[in-house]
């Protein structure tokens, strides 16, 4: 069998592609950019794919040959430059779903998220069961699944966010939280697998919900535990400061980052994620695994700590240091401009001084804003790191009595440069 699979790269996306490869499953990868992903999957060709320019059944066809079923797994959280809702969920769905009919693949499973049948619903949730709806219209053997909040022991996103918090000294509560049943990674990849095989249950949804129904803190606190921490705290935070995080995240997200803590998301936690596992085990014969079985199958190594506390560090220690640049370049382009031609000026520049000291200045502000946005942020790190190699060359060179400086201007660049390689470290997303 040769499976199309769509969000290859993501936390199920991924998780379904090692599934099927360890089933015999040749998996056709689509995701916007594989990257690094293209190396560590066991996808057989990956096509690299924008589904927000791949709306009309067209841009599907040339890529239906051979194949013998399709999983959609794409997904995005929310609308900003890099990200549409409507495209991603219900437009690129459909026009697929119509690619399908007339190339003649009628296997179709849709990664849904649970409760997009109910009231209350975000632009998300909306959109998901916009590509429902259109899938169910179709004259297609489909399945839809509908995951609850998705925990495994690979994290990004939500998952992520949950390993963060329970590094903190204390047990946050987030107001307005709704209850949720977390459902394992695992288990969702195994029931595609079993959805594939002949014979398989067609035309029907299935709610992939887990058995205990917990609070948000009883899921920080369960990880918590797994990670080695004693129990702290419980601290409530204003729903304000939860509100003004998320719009943050929001104005991050417009900078191509994926922040965890976003508007949809809190929306969707305060709606719940809650559903009835009874049809999903008739039908595949899954017992759904509980948190804590889940958790205590597989402990907590150094990786997994250490990640927890890099997370909520990560945006701090690239906005710090972005700003470091950006603020660097202006001083010296305004208020320190004559000190720092001066400078120059004793180290023999003559009448270069002041353009090289503008130039340095415009190339700092250029690392600070390229920093700030994601695409380019390990581009500027690159070139921080290099340009701090530099200034310390030629400090050395023409002003060498900076070594000596009571306040410490070329020693100070040695832990700027530290702070480069950790953010180098952990710029990567996925």
């Amino acid at each position: 069998m040769r499976v199309l699979l769509l969000g290859a790269t993501g936390l199920i996306g991924s998780a379904v592609a090692a599934r099927l490869h360890t089933e015999g499953i040749e998996v056709v990868g689509v995701a916007r950019s594989a990257g690094s992903m293209a190396r560590r999957l066991p996808v057989a060709r990956w096509i690299e794919l924008d589904l927000r320019r791949a709306c009309a059944p067209a841009d599907w066809l040339p890529h239906l040959g051979g194949i013998d079923a399709v999983v959609n797994c794409a997904g995005v959280l929310q609308d900003n430059a890099r990200d549409s809702t409507a495209l991603v969920h219900a437009k690129a769905p459909e026009a697929l779903w119509r690619a399908c009919e007339q190339a003649g693949v009628q296997r179709i499973v849709q990664v849904s998220a649970i409760g997009v049948d109910r009231g209350g619903l975000t632009l998300f949730s909306a959109s998901k069961a916009a590509g429902d709806a259109s899938l169910r219209g179709s004259s297609l053997d489909w399945i839809i699944l509908r995951p609850s909040v998705v925990l495994g022991r690979v994290a990004h996103g939500g998952s992520a966010l949950i390993r963060a918090l329970a590094s903190l000294p204390f047990l946050p509560r987030l107001p307005n939280a709704g209850r949720i049943d977390v459902v394992q990674l695992d288990d969702v990849a195994e029931t595609i697998v079993i959805l594939l095989r002949d014979g398989a249950a067609r035309h029907i949804a299935l709610e992939l919900a887990g058995p205990e129904r917990l609070s948000f803190e009883e899921v920080v606190a369960a990880y918590r535990k797994w990670l080695g921490r004693r129990p702290a705290r419980l601290i409530a935070f204003p729903a304000w400061v939860i509100a003004a995080l998320c719009r943050l995240g929001d104005g991050v997200a417009w900078l191509g980052w994926r922040p965890a803590l976003r508007t949809t998301a809190r929306r969707e936690l305060e709606r719940g994620a809650i559903g009835d596992p009874t049809e999903w085990t008739r039908v595949t014969g899954i017992r759904p695994r509980s948190l804590g079985e889940s958790l205590a199958a597989g402990p907590s190594g150094a990786q997994e700590r250490w990640f927890a506390n890099l997370y909520l560090l990560k945006p701090l220690l690239i906005g710090i240091f972005s700003m470091f640049w950006l603020a660097t370049g202006i001083i010296a382009l305004r208020p320190g401009q004559e000190s720092a031609a001066a400078i120059m000026r004793a180290a023999g520049a003559g009448s270069f001084s002041l353009p090289c000291v503008v130039a340095g200045s415009l190339a700092d502000i250029v690392i600070g804003i390229a920093m700030a946005f994601r695409r380019s942020a390990r581009i500027a790190l690159l070139a921080a790191l290099f340009v701090s190699i530099c200034y310390v060359i030629a400090a050395t060179l023409l002003v060498p009595a900076l070594w000596a400086d009571p306040l410490g201007p070329i020693m100070k660049i040695w832990p700027i440069m530290a702070l480069n390689l950790a953010c180098l470290a952990i710029v990567k997303e996925r």
